[in-house]
């Protein structure tokens, strides 16, 4: 694994995935959902947001890297709360 850059914060983005999708994982299977309709008026479970969450958090943070010269935690601080307001709402 030479060729790739592997990093404590590249290591830890990683973990921190493979957690969540553990955790969402376990949790579907202990407690089943049904979907429910949110704003978006479609019908999600806890896995739909977490994608949902993950796929805007990336443009978030792209948007961010890209628009803003504002250091980088900072990005993530919005991406908490983006993430809080969709499974608040969606």
């Amino acid at each position: 694994m030479d060729w790739m850059a592997w990093t404590w914060p590249t290591a830890i983005f990683f973990l921190v995935i493979a957690s969540l999708l553990i955790t969402f994982t376990v949790l579907a299977i202990k407690f089943p959902e049904t979907p429910r309709k949110g704003v978006l008026q479609i019908e999600t479970t806890r896995g739909d947001r977490l994608f949902i969450t993950l796929l805007g958090s990336a443009f978030i943070n792209l948007a961010w890297l890209g628009l803003t010269g504002i250091a980088q935690p900072w990005a993530l601080v919005l991406c908490l709360i983006y993430a809080a307001a969709v499974f608040r709402w969606v």
